[in-house]
């Protein structure tokens, strides 16, 4: 895919939030947003996003602006709310649009828009008696939603969206974990329709970000149909523990889809040895066309705002590093 150079260096969208931002501030959250487009500019990425800096998390991007879900007092394991879906979802404005168009006034990159994907937010909002009569039915209205947020991202020039579920890989093990309120073939079949465009204009990118660690093994079958099924144009793999399952992945792929390899682990703030990616990377070249390849940090810095990963400086060292080694991989082209 011939324009995959514009986007060598990804990150998947959420940064470590500036001291003192409040989401309930406009001018507070403007002001870390710009300031977060020239960090990201002066680091030479070739992808600029929001940061999830107006969002509690990276899911808000969907549930901030759809009706028919009440957020709950439980947290998850990763400090997430639990919200449940009490009716279909309907869209109380657009998805993304009205930053995207403000990233687009201070940077001549496109943005990148990152969503939470469609079966993901079913899977993780159902509650069965509450609302929707299924999983599918719910996913399925997320997704006539989202894809319309997705065309109209298109329509005003976004060229790279990623959609997140992180809870796909775990079902392309050799010992699937609990496929939860969506079965996986249901799960397939929900996100493909958020990325089937009528129209996608030349050099639009949809990726998907299956999750951020990969299965001890991989079972092939699975990972063809994951593929297969979900016409997503790009595949954003974690890539950072040096596994076979990580390269098995990466195999899986069809030749017409575009990888980006998160070669850098967003958890931990210990740099990694380039040599020791190098090599890892080496290996890919191998199976794949490193023409059609990317790379970025495993997952996001902090996809909930209020627990981050890693510092701010931790988080400027990984992404510095990312950037040294897409160079190391392909020039100066980019």
């Amino acid at each position: 895919m011939a324009d995959t150079f514009n986007y060598r260096i990804d990150h998947h969208g959420s940064l470590v939030r500036p001291p003192g931002l409040s989401t309930g501030d406009p001018e507070s959250v403007t002001r870390a947003v710009t300031e977060g487009v020239a960090y990201q500019r002066r680091l030479r990425s070739t992808v600029v996003t929001d940061g999830d800096f107006p969002r509690e998390d990276f899911r808000g991007a969907v549930l901030d602006a759809v009706s028919g879900f009440r957020r709950t007092d439980q947290v998850d394991s990763a400090g997430l709310a639990r919200w449940v879906a009490e009716s279909l979802p309907k869209a109380d404005g657009p998805l993304l649009a009205d930053w995207t168009a403000r990233l687009a006034d201070l940077t001549v990159i496109a943005p990148k828009a990152s969503l939470p994907s469609p079966a993901y937010l079913a899977a993780t909002t159902y509650q069965e008696g509450l609302g929707p009569a299924s999983a599918r039915e719910l996913g399925e209205a997320l997704a006539h939603v989202i894809r319309a947020g997705i065309e109209l991202l298109v329509a005003q020039g976004v060229r790279l969206i990623q959609l997140n579920n992180p809870l796909l890989l775990a079902q392309l093990g050799t010992d699937p974990a609990d496929q939860g309120a969506l079965s996986f073939d249901d799960a397939l079949a929900v996100d493909a329709l958020a990325v089937r465009l009528e129209e996608r204009p030349e050099g639009v990118r949809i990726g998907m970000a299956p999750g951020w660690t990969a299965p001890a093994a991989v079972d092939r079958a699975r990972a063809g149909k994951l593929y297969d099924e979900i016409g997503a144009d790009r595949w954003i793999l974690p890539f950072h523990q040096g596994t076979p399952a990580e390269l098995a992945l990466v195999e899986a792929l069809p030749e017409d889809r575009d990888f980006c390899l998160g070669v850098v682990d967003a958890t931990t703030p210990e740099l990694e040895d380039i040599d020791a990616v190098l090599t890892r990377v080496d290996a890919v070249s191998e199976v794949k066309d490193l023409e059609d390849g990317a790379v970025s940090p495993s997952r996001g810095f902090a996809d909930v705002a209020a627990r981050p990963l890693l510092s701010a400086e931790d988080q400027h060292r990984k992404l510095v590093l990312v950037e040294t080694i897409a160079r190391y991989c392909w020039g100066n082209e980019f």
